[in-house]
């Protein structure tokens, strides 16, 4: 069985994640093969907050080159945009951030 730990890979910190702070909006790395539920429960597990809605995307790795090398690309990744309740405290990791 997976844990909390291996479903919520990293945070994903960007201007516009910033921005949805103030709205308790928060995004994260998450495993490809994890679904909401197992995302929301997760987070809630994990960070202690109040979870009541989880979208998710799939983020197609993007075509790189490097000098006179062949095209590659950078990994595939699956993001969760997480929201939580109004009554619940924000996340810590990103507080000294903004």
């Amino acid at each position: 069985m997976r844990t909390a730990y291996d479903i919520v890979i990293r945070p994903v910190i960007t201007e516009q994640s910033m921005e949805d702070m103030d709205i308790k909006k928060y995004v994260f790395e998450v495993a490809k093969d994890a679904n909401k539920v197992e995302i929301a429960k997760a987070i809630e597990e994990i960070f202690g907050v109040t979870v009541i809605k989880v979208t998710t995307t799939h983020m197609r790795g993007k075509t790189k080159r490097v000098g006179a090398n062949p095209q590659g690309t950078s990994k595939s990744w699956k993001k969760a945009v997480v929201k939580l309740s109004e009554s619940s405290k924000n996340i810590e990791i990103f507080e000294n951030m903004a």
